[in-house]
């Protein structure tokens, strides 16, 4: 079986239909039930913490920045309004429309992001940063490794992932889950041992630079940055 092939048909349509009013509001700023309002607070602190990241080298405005998976825009339209140049693309067209809309409500100047429909491994060109949040989950292992050669190979100084950690805690926890199986829960999540991150980063000349920990009851993301050696 191609697992490849069917995780991305699957992620694909999932963000194209219910998942993309799911996570729209979760993005979002409107009214959602406990889970959610915990999974919006779970992201935006990984969003933050890569801000703060990037502005406290202090030269942000000068960077060129690839968001792959970037959803519905919550990190592009914050660097692109700090000055950097952002490509910013996703699976899902239905993100990459939403996102380009609330870039247009919420930039004074649009000119400094670009947002495409693509395929994280179809992406191509050299950016200062690469920036990966929150889609290694949705890829195992095997295929995981082949998405970070490939953003590795676009990144010319910096690249930056998330993913759910795999310890015996996180792995009970989604065991628990998957008895309570429901509408919006339509994508495979793949938890990642830290080790084989770092090793793959590591084979493609990259050291880990700083690292973060986003939990709360119902997110755990971590954080990544990598630089080239």
């Amino acid at each position: 079986m191609n697992t490849t092939t069917d995780d991305k048909t699957i992620v694909k349509d999932y963000f194209n239909a219910t998942g993309f009013d799911r996570w729209r509001r979760i993005y979002g700023d409107g009214e959602v039930n406990k889970v959610q309002k915990n999974i919006r607070l779970g992201h935006q602190q990984t969003i933050d913490t890569v801000i703060d990241w990037l502005e406290t080298d202090g030269n942000l405005a000068d960077l060129s920045i690839c968001d792959a998976g970037c959803g519905v825009g919550s990190l592009s339209i914050p660097l692109a309004k700090s000055g950097a140049k952002i490509f910013a693309s996703d699976i899902s067209e239905k993100m990459v429309q939403e996102a380009t809309e609330r870039a247009k409500s919420t930039l004074e100047n649009v000119d400094n992001v670009t947002f495409s429909v693509q395929d994280l491994e179809g992406l191509t060109g050299k950016y200062h940063t690469v920036i990966c949040l929150d889609v290694l989950i949705h890829y195992p292992q095997e295929d995981a490794a082949k998405m970070i050669t490939h953003l590795a190979s676009l990144a010319e100084s910096r690249l930056i992932l998330s993913f759910a950690p795999k310890t015996l805690c996180l792995t009970l926890l989604k065991k628990i889950g998957e008895f309570f199986p429901g509408p919006s829960k339509t994508t495979r999540a793949y938890q990642h041992k830290e080790k084989d991150i770092i090793a793959i980063l590591e084979s493609n000349g990259f050291k880990i630079k700083r690292e973060g920990m986003t939990s709360t009851n119902f997110y755990y993301s971590r954080i990544l940055e990598a630089v080239k050696e």
